[in-house]
């Protein structure tokens, strides 16, 4: 078991292994399908800085933010897993959500020294770890606006890492 305090340095990436259970405190980022190719963008063009985001060191949460809580979406959605490489890229080292990725996708986290995590869907307990949440960025997307949240104990379990995911353990 990880404990794992944001930004997330690559030393601490480098000592997970598969199948870890991380509990993460800090600052998360949230996005889903709508927000992280205009992320992407956004670093392309060199102007995350423009809006304040710091990528260097961060976690996203494939999710979006509402009252009735928080809760993983699928990763291997075309817009959220086409934005894995270049979110890893920019600096990001974990990535949590739910499902398969595929294998060039697990390719570019151990290119860049980052991870993948998946949890498990309870809305109730993730947001119970949630301390404070505000949007940072595309309100207009309204629950699936960048959102930055501040989390105490956030679980999550390591999936994909150096090039390996659970998936290829269970063949």
């Amino acid at each position: 078991m990880a404990h794992i305090i944001t930004p997330v340095r690559d030393e601490v990436v480098t000592n997970l292994a598969l199948g870890d259970f991380i509990f993460i405190t800090g600052y998360i980022f949230t996005g889903r399908d709508a927000v992280l190719p205009r992320v992407v963008s956004l670093f392309e063009e060199g102007k995350l800085g423009d809006l304040d985001i710091d990528l260097n060191g961060a976690v996203i949460f494939h999710t979006a933010v509402s009252s009735a809580g928080i809760g993983p979406t699928s990763s291997n959605k075309f817009d959220i897993e086409e934005s894995i490489p270049k979110l890893s890229e920019a600096g990001v080292k974990i990535h949590i959500g739910k499902g398969i990725l595929s294998k060039a996708t697990i390719e570019a986290l151990r290119k860049f020294n980052s991870v993948y995590a998946v949890v498990p869907p309870v809305t109730a307990l993730l947001s119970s770890k949630v301390t404070k949440k505000h949007i940072v960025a595309f309100p207009e997307e309204g629950m699936e606006a960048l959102h930055l949240l501040e989390v105490k104990e956030f679980p999550a379990i390591v999936a994909g890492i150096h090039g390996k995911t659970l998936h290829d353990s269970q063949r």
